[in-house]
């Protein structure tokens, strides 16, 4: 049996890992990135624009990022910007996590049958289909194989009141996480969706009675707390190293097992 030889705490020793999504210190990006450079990975960070920089420039600086640019994938040219960078820097990538969703407030609080083609559209476009324009990218870097991770919720799956028009848009990209993994398989490049419990995140306080999903998703899961995102850092590490090497095209539940409830 190849069992992979990995001493503790470097089982990513060496990755060259992209991080997309964070915002700041509460950031699900964040703690996957912690986890990752606690591993060893090398990281290559982005912020949204100059008014989030301040933000976020003093975690890159704390986790020792290699790379540090904006990134606005709603804006044409951004993300292979963030691509060319790498390429010019380190040759290769072996990881990248999208984490990022967006959609207009006022679609996101109103109905889903009420929501505008536009609105619509643009949250598809920012939470889905830049997830798949990621992947293009990154695939002639990963020479050797990797790893694509998005960032789900339950409520793709199931209906979760007030997730509104985001319901749809997550839908979409675990399906497209399933079919990207189809495609890229056989160049050993393996594509996950997580799906964290909620959490006290910037883009989740724009949901409707969010602190009242906390409070109802702390008293129903089976283990009795919410999950932080060190928590959701650890599970997605641990679907890039080689002890994963055989899954691909899951959704992975990190809520204390919420979405095992009726």
């Amino acid at each position: 049996m190849n069992i992979p030889d990995l001493p503790p705490g470097q089982a990513l020793l060496g990755q060259r890992v992209l991080v997309l999504g964070i915002a700041n210190e509460h950031s699900i990006a964040y703690g996957c990135a912690k986890v990752f450079r606690a591993l060893g990975a090398d990281l290559a960070l982005t912020y949204l624009n100059e008014k989030a920089r301040p933000h976020v420039e003093p975690l890159a600086r704390e986790l020792g990022a290699d790379i540090f640019l904006p990134c606005d994938v709603g804006e044409a040219g951004s993300l292979e910007a963030v691509f060319e960078a790498i390429a010019a820097r380190w040759g290769r990538l072996d990881i990248g996590l999208h984490s990022i969703a967006f959609a207009p407030r006022e679609d996101l609080q109103g109905r889903l049958a009420d929501s505008s083609a536009e609105g619509f559209a643009r949250a598809m476009d920012i939470s889905c289909h830049s997830f798949i324009r990621m992947a293009r990218l990154a695939e002639p870097l990963m020479t050797g194989g990797g790893t694509l991770i998005a960032m789900s919720y339950h409520g793709a799956a199931k209906v979760v009141p007030n997730y509104n028009l985001m319901g749809p848009v997550k839908a979409a990209l675990e399906c497209a996480v399933r079919y990207l993994a189809y495609e890229m398989g056989p160049r050993d490049i393996r594509v996950h969706a997580v799906s964290p419990g909620p959490l006290k995140t910037r883009a989740a306080s724009g949901l409707k009675d969010f602190d009242e999903l906390l409070a109802e998703a702390s008293a129903r899961a089976p283990i009795g707390e919410l999950v932080d995102i060190e928590d959701v850092g650890l599970t997605t590490a641990f679907l890039a190293t080689p002890y994963a090497r055989r899954l691909t095209g899951t959704t992975t539940y990190v809520d204390g097992g919420l979405s095992i409830m009726g």
